[in-house]
């Protein structure tokens, strides 16, 4: 089941609101719902940090052009293997985005287009949220067949940057599927790039009747 979200002060969220509606008055570009207001105060735990979070989100977006990525069709179809927002949702209803980790390989890919078709897959799966009921997104990692030359560590530390800094409180839980024993060395490093919020957040799932807890097993691709 999905964690309740920590609660906010509402009085921070008050004053929040109150400094956002000013920036967005004059730039409605500038606005973020409750739901993300609550989200990066969640994350960033004071008012100061979570507005100062907001507008350098704002500003990344438009520099990076998050807006036109979906545009972008040449990218979407050479890294089409990397990653999926599927049609189903998990159990409570989170959007997923399932990542085929064989597809992977450090010494062949452009690290910044695979980041940027991350960002895409980002928000094509947020834009699914139904925020009212739960806002966070489910990430699979299928490690089937997976070997240490897919182990991509650049691809991962840019992904979890984004969920930090940009994409706060988005991620509900991360299911490692059918990890190999040798992962483990692996997870001992990117273990440590986590925050522990996040990381209790990553669950290793070490049967079919242990995802069925998260997601109907059969929704998963077999074409990737």
């Amino acid at each position: 089941m999905a964690a309740e979200p920590k609660s906010v002060n509402e009085e921070d969220l008050k004053l929040l609101k109150e400094r956002m509606n000013l920036i967005a008055s004059a730039d409605p570009a500038q606005y973020h719902n409750e739901f993300s207001l609550r989200r990066y105060l969640r994350a960033f735990k004071t008012v100061d940090n979570a507005f100062q979070g907001i507008l350098k989100t704002n500003k990344w977006r438009k520099e990076y052009g998050v807006a036109e990525l979906h545009d972008n069709k040449e990218l979407i179809e050479k890294y089409s293997d990397k990653a999926r927002v599927l049609k189903h949702r998990d159990i409570v209803g989170r959007p997923i985005i399932y990542i085929p980790a064989k597809n992977y390989n450090s010494s062949d890919r452009d690290i910044d287009e695979l980041t940027k078709y991350i960002v895409y897959c980002l928000e094509e799966a947020s834009k699914r949220c139904f925020e009212e009921v739960v806002d966070n997104l489910c990430i699979v990692f299928d490690l089937n067949n997976f070997t240490l030359s897919c182990m991509d560590y650049q691809v991962l530390k840019n992904l979890i940057w984004l969920l930090s800094r940009h994409y706060p409180e988005r991620l509900g839980v991360c299911l490692i599927v059918n990890a190999p024993a040798f992962f483990s060395g692996c997870w001992a490093v990117i273990k440590g790039w986590l925050d522990e919020n996040t990381a209790g957040k990553v669950i290793f799932v070490n049967s079919e009747m242990d995802l069925c807890q998260y997601l109907i097993p059969d929704i998963l691709p077999t074409d990737m």
